[in-house]
C-alpha cells in the first residue's frame, strides 16, 4: 500500500455528510478534502469518467 492508502475513519466522513431537503449530500471540497486531491482536481476527474461514478453522483 501507499502513503495515500488509508483508513478513513467513518466519524470524519459522517461529520461531512449533510441532509437538504431529505437528500444526503456531500460537498465537493470535503470529498475532495477526504481524498487528498484539490477540489479542482477532483472535479476534473469526475468530468473525464463520468461514466465510472453513479448517476446521482455530481447532482
Amino acid at each position: 500500500m501507499t502513503e495515500k492508502s488509508q483508513i478513513i475513519p467513518i466519524e470524519n466522513i459522517q461529520n461531512h455528510i449533510f441532509t437538504i431537503r431529505g437528500v444526503q449530500v456531500m460537498l465537493d471540497s470535503d470529498l475532495a478534502s477526504l481524498c487528498g486531491v484539490t477540489t479542482s482536481r477532483l472535479n476534473e476527474q469526475v468530468k473525464r469518467n463520468i461514466k465510472r461514478f453513479p448517476e446521482q453522483f455530481m447532482n
